[in-house]
């Protein structure tokens, strides 16, 4: 599994570096982040993209689970 860590990163960091992971087509992809803003911006982005997407809470942060 691919793991995109961007926690501490703020927006459009965490779309960006979850694009540039997808466009690797190696899938599931782990996304880490620790802001509902960023865990919000990656979905829609991934989901827009047609995959699906499985968000997580993890104490204060977010796991978002991309898949095809």
């Amino acid at each position: 599994m691919k793991v995109v860590d961007a926690r501490g990163l703020s927006c459009p960091q965490p779309v960006i570096l979850t694009r540039n992971a997808m466009q690797t087509g190696e899938f599931p992809i782990e996304v880490l982040v620790d802001t509902v803003t960023s865990r919000e911006n990656v979905r829609r982005m991934a989901e827009k993209s047609g995959l699906q997407v499985r968000v997580e809470t993890v104490g204060d942060e977010f796991k978002l689970i991309i898949t095809k």
